[in-house]
């Protein structure tokens, strides 16, 4: 999560510009307390007639209020401007394309298909290319969002209504942390967004799995029609059965897509690791580990059938 750490171009350009900042602060913060420490060390004042302290003050208005910081700032403006233009996604080159969607309080993540190509989509897990840059499509569905993948480039500011477009790049395969930037409520900071960089054809094979048709595996019954009945207004499995699917509750509530959550790494936008057992416990307890999320608590279903409902939902990966 160091954005002194760099592993992509955006990163290194970046980390340049946060060094030169460093540097003019502490020549000017050095410079400053120098004057201040003279001022109090002298021993005796100058004498000087009223228009001369007048004209002195003057010059110190004038260089240190005023020129200083223009040039400052200027200077800085002029070091730090190939940096932003870097992360623009101009028209020379092709780019991946991946649509980020923010949530309070998690990530929805498209790689649109071509053509008669499945869309996919998942939630909480960004997977990119390495090598070559990637355009992301941002955007937010409630509040104010911001996408930052420190490692890889800055901030951008996730909009309802309006989308924005950043382009970044891995130099290498990896995992990164990303992180919500934006104060967004009162889970902003269990909002993280797991990040990994894979080779093209390893990210080739990733999305194949993901668009090739589902099948659902045989058994669990019962937890798919419990899931049909509790779950599946909010949540979407590819190639869940329609049939299965009760949706009489008016709501506006759309949830994480569920088709891949088996492979997961994180529960919750970071919140509880992927291991055997995790849903299960998120959906008795999901209330307590991330308070104020938009999931109505599970206290009408006992807890046997919650069991199932995770066992089930462990199955799904590609």
């Amino acid at each position: 999560m160091s954005i002194l750490d760099a592993a992509g171009s955006a990163a290194r350009q970046q980390f340049w510009v946060w060094w030169a900042m460093l540097a003019v602060a502490v020549a000017v913060s050095l410079g400053v307390y120098a004057l201040w420490f003279y001022t109090f060390c002298r021993r005796e004042p100058a004498s000087r007639t009223p228009r001369e302290e007048r004209r002195i003050m003057l010059r110190w208005v004038l260089g240190g209020g005023i020129a200083l910081p223009v040039v400052s700032i200027v200077a800085l403006l002029v070091f730090a401007a190939p940096t932003g233009r870097g992360m623009l996604p101009f028209p020379e080159g092709e780019a991946e394309r991946i649509e980020v969607i923010g949530h309070q309080w998690w990530w929805e993540v498209r790689y649109p298909g071509e053509g008669e190509e499945r869309e996919v989509v998942t939630a909480n897990r960004l997977v990119m290319p390495a090598g070559e840059p990637v355009d992301f499509h941002l955007t937010s569905d409630d509040v104010i969002h911001a996408f930052w993948i420190p490692r890889l480039g800055g901030k951008r500011d996730m909009v309802p209504g309006r989308d924005s477009i950043v382009r970044l790049e891995a130099d290498s395969p990896g995992v990164f942390g990303a992180q919500c930037a934006e104060y967004c409520g009162a889970q902003h900071t269990h909002m993280l967004l797991h990040v990994e960089a894979l080779e093209r054809d390893a990210f080739d094979a990733w999305l194949a799995e993901r668009r090739s048709s589902p099948e659902l595996q045989p058994g669990f019954d019962q937890a798919r029609e419990a899931f049909g009945e509790h779950c599946a207004a909010c949540h979407a499995v590819a190639g869940f059965p329609d049939e299965l699917v009760v949706d009489d509750l008016e709501h506006d509530i759309r949830g994480p897509d569920l088709s891949d959550i088996g492979s997961r790494p994180t529960l919750g936008a970071g919140v509880l690791p992927m291991e055997e057992g995790a849903i299960a416990y998120w959906l008795q307890h999901h209330q307590t580990l991330k308070p104020g999320n938009r999931m109505p608590p599970h206290h009408h279903i006992d807890t046997e059938t919650l069991h199932e409902i995770g066992a089930w939902l462990e199955t799904l990966e590609p």
